[in-house]
């Protein structure tokens, strides 16, 4: 009885270390990270040199664009969606190859964008001119959706 207990205080004890250096090493990564916070879910870290995933924007940044009646396209992602990794490739290079200044919003992080701009699944693109919402797509789309949208509502 004596080395099961023993052995499970040893396995407990790994397991401890390991999240432990685990979670050192993502504080270490999120250090002076762009989303501004001590504390990044291990997804959005592991997002964060990625070149799809360089134009974030943060909420007051956002909201202040809005408030100064500026057009924006906004992309909203979370870093845990499966169907964002798969968009997030086609979106950001067609938004680039575009000339199409798309910000992109992590709801992850910043959970209160779910309610400010009636977020109700990810991905989602919408497109503000004047601080007013006047177009949004929801959900995974195939790259000439998102290439219409942009000639439409942004170019």
């Amino acid at each position: 009885m004596k080395k099961i207990i023993i052995f499970l205080v040893i396995v407990i004890g790994l397991f401890a270390a390991i999240a432990l250096v685990t979670n050192m090493q993502n504080s270490q990564k999120a250090e002076g990270n762009k989303f501004k916070k001590d504390n990044l879910d291990p997804a959005t870290v592991d997002l964060l040199d990625d070149p799809n995933y360089q134009n974030v924007i943060l909420p007051d940044e956002l909201e202040k664009k809005l408030e100064d009646k500026e057009d924006v396209t906004v992309y909203f992602y979370s870093s845990t969606c499966p169907h964002c990794k798969n968009t997030t490739p086609i979106l950001a290079p067609l938004a680039e190859e575009m000339g199409v200044d798309m910000v992109q919003y992590n709801v992850l992080e910043f959970e209160q964008g779910w309610n400010d701009y009636a977020i109700e699944a990810t991905p989602t693109l919408v497109h503000f001119e004047d601080g007013k919402e006047v177009a949004r797509v929801v959900g995974s789309q195939p790259e000439e959706e998102f290439k219409q949208f942009f000639e439409e509502y942004v170019k």
